[in-house]
C-alpha cells in the first residue's frame, strides 16, 4: 500500500509534465506570427507556383516538421489518456484496499496503530 501512493504521485507528476509540454508547444504554434500558409489553399497555391526551388524545399521541410509535431502531439495525447486511465485504476484499487482494511478492523481481525503499523489479532 505504501508503494501505491508514490506511484500515484509519480504518475500525476508525469501527466502534468506532459500536459505542460503539450500546452507550451500548442501556445508556441498558435502565437507564431511567421507561419507557413497551407499549400493547398487557393491563395497559397498561386504563391507556391511562383517560388523558387530553394523556397519550395524549405516549405516542404517545414510542412514535414509540422506533420512530425502533430504525430508527436497525438502520441503524447495517447500517453496522457493511458496515464489517466492508470491513475483511475490505481485510485479504485486504493479505495478497495481502504475498504478491506476498514472491514477487517471492524471485525476485529486487525488493529491499525497510529504510526501505520497493522497488528493481526486473529479475531478470536
Amino acid at each position: 500500500m505504501k508503494k501505491q501512493i508514490p506511484a500515484l504521485i509519480a504518475a500525476f507528476i508525469v501527466t502534468c509534465v506532459i500536459a505542460g509540454f503539450m500546452v507550451a508547444v500548442s501556445a508556441n504554434a498558435y502565437f507564431n506570427q511567421s507561419g507557413v500558409t497551407v499549400s493547398n489553399s487557393p491563395t497559397g497555391a498561386a504563391n507556391v507556383s511562383q517560388v523558387t526551388n530553394n523556397q519550395q524545399a524549405q516549405i516542404d521541410q517545414l510542412q514535414g516538421r509540422i506533420q512530425e509535431y502533430q504525430q508527436r502531439e497525438q502520441q503524447y495525447q495517447t500517453i496522457l489518456q493511458q496515464d489517466q486511465q492508470q491513475i483511475q485504476q490505481d485510485q479504485q484499487t486504493f479505495q478497495q484496499v481502504q475498504q478491506l482494511l476498514m472491514i477487517l478492523q471492524q471485525r476485529g481481525l486487525i488493529q491499525i496503530q497510529n504510526d501505520g503499523r497493522i497488528i493481526i489479532s486473529g479475531g478470536g
